[in-house]
């Protein structure tokens, strides 16, 4: 049982490390607020490896994506610590319907992520509505984002 969760923990690493590598190609896609960063990213869930998707009991499917929250603390040394947060939020495409996102939170070694799946929507704009909530004591951040998606049928 050590030995799946550890080779889990392995395999989700890997994926978000190439996730965050691959969108840092493109443009970082992350907020800046105060001594906190708020990463985010969506990508279609046929991304995922079928070891990623069944040891972390996400549905891999060519209709279904995956949001991918994280928000680490910039310390005085220029390195950055993963932090606890909590996401709400929802998506919506062209007709203005919404989809609330259930999101789950997790931890990876020194990383932790906050995950919801959605229904993606073929060839249209999808507007997703984050609020991050890092500080207890603080109002939660708001994120927005618009991202397009293909899929591969």
């Amino acid at each position: 049982m050590l030995r799946r969760l550890m080779m889990s923990a392995a395999l989700i690493g890997m994926l978000f490390a190439t996730t965050f590598a691959t969108t840092a190609a493109y443009a970082e896609q992350f907020v800046s607020v105060g001594d906190y960063e708020i990463h985010y990213s969506a990508v279609n869930s046929s991304f995922l490896t079928p070891e990623v998707a069944q040891a972390n009991n996400l549905q891999r499917s060519a209709t279904r994506g995956l949001v991918n929250v994280s928000v680490r603390e910039r310390q005085d040394d220029g390195s950055t610590r993963p932090v606890n947060a909590s996401v709400q939020g929802h998506v919506s495409g062209l007709t203005g319907v919404q989809e609330s996102l259930s999101f789950r939170t997790v931890h990876d070694g020194d990383a932790t992520y906050h995950l919801a799946p959605f229904t993606m929507r073929e060839d249209e704009g999808m507007r997703f509505e984050l609020s991050v909530r890092y500080d207890r004591n603080a109002a939660p951040e708001t994120v927005n984002f618009i991202q397009r998606f293909y899929i591969d049928r």
